[in-house]
């Protein structure tokens, strides 16, 4: 286990202040920082701080301590770039990396031991809810079948705390935990063609959220509800999910994932003047929230996840100026200099929606490049590209009759259904 080093200008600035541990805490439980959850800061966290246990405190409370102190919490001793015995603190990392923090994580001492006990103790609910992050954040690369199997051994370890004994204020912040990790594990059977599986989790999420009163929660359950009809082809129902979701969810990034959502079945029935007010209204929504300190988590929108779902949108309005700029800046906000990518599944549908654009410009052969470039990307989630690529195919052959590049990216379309289905059915084979 690393050393820690005693967090010296932390407590110097509570003894200059003339303030108990005790005192401290109360002043940052007290201090309005713009969030739902209520702060549950202590004297036995304030101390964890001071003796180095944690580098680099969770977001809420990073924001309390500078408006209790009047100072950055770099400058109270606090490090982003530090490693102590209870958290892995470095934020700039690549999303694959999230899934080896997370372990590490779980690996600790101390929250190992509060996963066997009956109770929680001081600290363990910060560390569940930032595991929970980390394995959203490595929901877009990580392959879907690995994130699966740890996200539900991560529910079982947590689902025993619900049991044990809570406050009424520990059981809340446990069932939205809990509740996050559900949906997240929800989006991960829907990727992997489970969709009894994934429907169980997404009701089970709702739920949660519902028993909290957890609106951004109940929001992102109802978007899958949207993003499942949106695969399954019914689109009035996409409209419905995402108007339903959008009462519940308040100003958040469930608030702007909804009204793109809405935004894509309108674009699919091919309502122009609704699609683009969801889409404007998205964007203005979006304007309204802070800048995301992990835009790679799941269930965060950010500015690249609005250009990437307008894209489609527009491509499905028969927009191709629009649609053609917002992929070609979805693919280039997404490509690292070595030419890998960090959204994968973003990056092959704005492949797809060139190919679109090409193929109604008469383009044939830059229509088929980039419908075979989304192919040859690793993506894993099958069920949405077999589903964009069939919008492609559908372009290519009615305009393009069997001409021999057509029906090579027919070919490597059926292909790509076929191993969906038998993936499919060895699931229900094995169920």
């Amino acid at each position: 286990m690393p050393d820690t080093v005693p967090n010296v200008q932390l407590r110097a600035w509570r003894n200059s202040a003339q303030l108990t541990r005790a005192e401290l805490a109360a002043r940052i439980n007290a201090t309005p920082i713009g969030i739902k959850e209520r702060l549950n800061c202590d004297e036995e966290r304030i101390r964890r701080w001071e003796a180095g246990e944690v580098s680099w405190p969770h977001t809420p409370y990073r924001l309390a301590l500078t408006q209790a102190t009047g100072v950055d919490v770099e400058d109270l001793g606090f490090s982003r770039a530090k490693r102590g015995p209870n958290r892995l603190v470095e934020a700039q990392f690549m999303p694959v990396d999230a899934m080896r923090a997370e372990a590490e994580l779980y690996g600790t001492m101390e929250l190992a031991q509060q996963l066997q006990a009956s109770d929680v103790g001081p600290g363990t609910l910060e560390a569940l809810s930032e595991a929970v992050d980390l394995l959203c954040r490595a929901y877009p690369v990580v392959p879907a079948a690995t994130l699966r199997d740890r996200t539900q051994k991560r529910l079982a370890q947590i689902n025993r705390l619900l049991s044990g004994r809570l406050t009424l204020a520990q059981h809340r912040e446990l069932l939205v935990i809990t509740g996050w990790l559900t949906a997240l594990l929800g989006c991960i059977h829907y990727d992997l063609g489970e969709r009894e599986e994934a429907e169980t989790s997404r009701r089970a999420a709702y739920e949660m959220g519902r028993q909290v009163g957890h609106g951004e929660l109940m929001g992102w359950a109802h978007e899958m509800s949207a993003w499942f009809a949106l695969v399954e082809g019914r689109y009035e129902d996409v409209v419905t999910a995402a108007r339903m979701g959008q009462d519940a969810a308040g100003l958040s990034s469930a608030m702007v994932q909804l009204s793109l959502q809405e935004a894509r079945g309108l674009a699919r029935m091919g309502d122009r003047r609704e699609a683009d007010k969801a889409l404007s209204r998205g964007a203005d929504i979006l304007a309204k929230l802070p800048l995301p300190e992990n835009p790679d988590h799941h269930f965060v929108f950010d500015h690249a996840k609005w250009m990437f779902y307008a894209a489609t949108a527009y491509t499905w309005l028969g927009d191709n100026d629009r649609a053609e700029e917002h992929a070609l800046e979805t693919i280039q906000m997404h490509t690292r200099p070595d030419g890998t990518s960090n959204a994968p599944m973003r990056v092959a549908d704005a492949h797809i929606d060139l190919g679109i654009v090409h193929a109604r410009r008469g383009n044939l052969d830059a229509a088929v490049d980039q419908g075979l470039a989304a192919f040859d990307i690793e993506r894993k989630s099958l069920t949405d590209l077999v589903n964009r690529a069939s919008d492609l195919d559908r372009v290519l052959r009615q305009t393009y009759g069997r001409e021999a590049l057509a029906q090579e990216f027919h070919e490597r379309f059926i292909t790509a259904r076929k191993a969906l289905h038998t993936r499919r059915h060895d699931l229900l084979d094995h169920s």
